[in-house]
């Protein structure tokens, strides 16, 4: 576990945990107008999606959720971005997210594993 360097412009956080049996290293760090949040199994970034609260006059909210790079058939990974930013859009923050995930396992319950340290630690850069 790491917290922010004072002297690094970017606010971040860093942890190392074992997520359903995998080791799994996340690094979220908070932009002006951005999250950006990695998390490998891998050692390498795998596939980068871009999450945003879309802007409209209707009560509901809507968010988009696009494949930048990587797995475009995944839809447990787009799945967990989305889960992602309606917590960001839910804490008050309008940023946006951009989400790598480099995942041996793309299981339901290891990207509920994800989201949920991914939550857990969101804290520390807000």
């Amino acid at each position: 576990m790491e917290a922010s360097d004072p002297a690094f412009p970017v606010r971040h956080t860093a942890l190392s945990s074992v997520v359903k049996g995998h080791k799994t290293d996340i690094v979220i760090s908070s932009y002006e107008d951005h999250f950006l949040v990695i998390a490998t199994q891998i050692g390498a970034m795998g596939t980068i999606l871009q999450a945003r609260k879309e802007e409209s006059v209707s009560v509901d909210s809507t968010f988009s959720v696009t494949v930048v790079f990587g797995k475009r058939d995944e839809p447990m990974l787009v799945a967990c971005a989305r889960q992602l930013i309606e917590h960001i859009s839910n804490s008050g923050s309008s940023k946006a997210l951009v989400l790598s995930l480099g995942l041996r396992d793309h299981s339901l319950g290891m990207l509920k594993g994800i989201v949920s340290a991914v939550v857990e630690k969101l804290v520390e850069v807000t």
